[in-house]
């Protein structure tokens, strides 16, 4: 979302007032009424990325948000960020865009920020779960590579499917 910016205004705003000052003139200032923006309406079916719902409900599941959270203390190399992603996530997806032939590399830093986050998460589940449900998606997040078939991660799954049905 771009931000608009009034910094023109701002800036010749004390020109036009030493110019009022010199000359002894009084400038009357005015305040505009902003007209309201109207709602477009659009009749067309906008498709909502299906993706972007499970990386909501898994960040939901994971940190209920917080960039700042920290989580498995105990496992010796925590999960860091508002999808709980652990070392061994940043390796995984570091080595698939190296196969990828992609320059970039993300750092473990890069765990606190969301962006970035996400980002790792949809790298790792385009190369690993391109054509998966999202049960296995999540399960595998939660449980690595045979999550699905653990039966430790369905508690999990329930979790993830009760953000994405808003219950």
């Amino acid at each position: 979302m771009m931000k608009t910016k009034h910094l023109l205004v701002l800036m010749l705003l004390p020109i036009f007032i030493g110019a009022s000052m010199k000359s002894k003139q009084t400038i009357k200032i005015v305040e505009l009424e902003p007209k309201p923006i109207q709602p477009i309406l659009v009749e067309e079916e906008v498709e909502v990325d299906e993706t972007l719902e499970l990386v909501n409900a898994l960040i939901m599941v994971e940190s209920r948000g917080n960039d700042s959270a920290v989580g498995d203390t105990h496992l010796g190399a925590p999960s860091i960020g508002v999808l709980q992603i652990r070392p061994i996530m940043v390796r995984e997806v570091n080595r698939i865009l190296k196969l990828k032939g992609t320059k970039h590399r993300y750092k473990l830093s890069d765990r606190w920020d969301k962006d970035k986050s996400v980002e790792m998460f949809l790298i790792w589940k385009e190369f690993h779960h391109n054509d998966s449900d999202y049960e296995s998606i999540a399960r595998s997040w939660n449980g690595g590579p045979k999550g699905p078939k653990n039966p430790r991660t369905y508690s999990y799954w329930k979790k993830v499917e009760q953000q994405l049905t808003g219950l």
